[in-house]
């Protein structure tokens, strides 16, 4: 195998976005707790590899439905570009299948010191839940994701399960509140998701559909924008809510600028022009997520 393209198809550059509700989540319980590392550390490993494990089953699922085809306006990946065969792709998706939940089963371990306690047995069901929605947005006979559902899934899994699990199985504590910084990171992960939707628009429509094909062009730009203003309200709320409020807490402001140009390139290019905008909500989120985390240690 191919290791170049094997890392190529893994698409690194969407892990900051996988690991900003982690990050979140485990500030905010580092703030008023002692934290496991160890725990921490097995949280980052298990999301990474659903991360990847989600990439990967979704170049496949692409592939095989004919959605990347040589017209697709998105980077072209390996199997597209023919650095590696299905039935390699195949064989690196059931290694991450596989090493996973073996990943998923140490971090429970780690967190509650068993494995067949009540809770415990919850979030393996739930890490169970999260290795059938990675390996099946666009793979299987009936893909969520090419019904318009991606974004409830990616709104639950990339932002409530992140920084709500995050930071329960690092201090095995539980507040409403944070709900809202949760809610926060799923709308700039929905936002990663309909920009890239945008951009695939035209590709997408002979094989599938989208949030953003429902709506059409001009009314996902609207959709993209309350994304990002939803989160930033969310997250300012947050804030407000759950004192002491000083000027540290507010540090996230900083990422502004990032997500300003995001905006602006969203409603000012199209097609493949449009592609840099998905690394720089990307980095824009993790940047939102640790600054927002490192400002209730403050």
């Amino acid at each position: 195998m191919n290791v170049k393209a094997a890392v190529r198809s893994m698409r690194l550059r969407t892990l900051p976005l996988s690991l900003a509700g982690i990050v979140l989540g485990v500030l905010l319980a580092a703030a008023g707790h002692d934290v496991s590392w160890l725990t921490v550390f097995l949280l980052a490993l298990t999301t990474v590899n659903l991360q990847i494990l989600s990439n990967l089953s979704n170049e496949l699922g692409d592939t095989l439905s004919g959605t990347d085809r040589a017209d697709r306006q998105g980077i072209h990946y390996s199997l597209q570009d023919g650095e590696m065969t299905i039935p390699q792709m195949k064989r690196l998706i059931l290694f991450f299948e596989l090493w996973t939940p073996v990943c998923g089963l140490a971090m429970v371990k780690s967190a509650f010191g068993e494995l067949f306690g009540l809770l415990p047995v919850a979030f393996l069901a739930l890490g169970a839940a999260a290795v059938w929605a990675a390996k099946h947005y666009t793979l299987g006979k009936n893909p969520y994701g090419y019904r318009g559902l991606g974004d409830i899934f990616v709104f639950l899994f990339f932002g409530l399960a992140t920084v709500c699990g995050g930071y329960f199985l690092t201090c095995l504590e539980w507040s409403w509140s944070l709900l809202l910084p949760a809610a926060a990171i799923g709308c700039f992960s929905v936002a990663v998701l309909n920009v890239n939707n945008i951009r695939d628009m035209k590709s997408d429509a002979a094989t599938r559909v989208t949030v953003a094909l429902r709506m059409g062009e001009h009314r996902a730009r609207i959709y993209q924008t309350a994304l990002v203003v939803a989160g930033w309200m969310l997250m300012t709320a947050f804030v407000l809510l759950t004192p002491p409020v000083g000027v540290w807490r507010f540090l996230y402001v900083l990422t502004l600028p990032g997500y300003v140009k995001h905006l602006k390139g969203v409603w000012t290019l199209k097609d493949r022009a449009l592609d840099p905008m998905l690394p720089l909500l990307v980095i824009s989120t993790f940047a939102f997520a640790l600054l927002g985390g490192i400002g209730t240690l403050l």
